[in-house]
């Protein structure tokens, strides 16, 4: 039975995941000496790539693919650039040490759109998977 609830449970995991990270302060974390430039819009991209990978998933799971793929693309778009633009609201309205940046809204969206391009390419008439069950 779990079997048939896998996306679902990693999609829900996954925001829950996504949320915690992005709304409680991790500033007492030593984070070593290690300096990636730009490392917080590569954590955000790869978050709402996964995000919407994900969630593309779920849906297809949820409807036994019969949500169009490009139905389900542009709803887990609009619902990954939605969530990403409320975390941000949340960090700068709910948080005293997280603030929002309009960056982060820009790395989001465009992980968003990277995670569902790779959907579009990975169910395409190329490939072997189909969208529909």
């Amino acid at each position: 039975m779990l079997k048939n609830y896998i996306f679902t449970l990693l999609f829900i995991s996954w925001v829950l995941f996504v949320t915690v990270l992005s709304l409680f302060s991790f500033s007492d974390l030593d984070t070593g000496r290690v300096n990636i430039p730009y490392a917080d819009k590569i954590t955000h991209f790869s978050f709402y790539a996964m995000f919407a990978i994900l969630g593309c998933l779920f849906l297809r799971e949820r409807t036994k693919g019969n949500l169009g793929l490009n139905k389900a693309i542009n709803l887990m778009v609009f619902v990954a650039v939605f969530y990403g633009m409320l975390i941000e609201v949340l960090q700068h309205t709910l948080t005293t040490n997280r603030m929002a940046e309009f960056g982060d809204v820009i790395a989001n969206t465009f992980g968003a759109f990277v995670g569902v391009g790779l959907i579009k390419w990975y169910f395409s008439k190329e490939r072997p998977l189909k969208w529909k069950f």
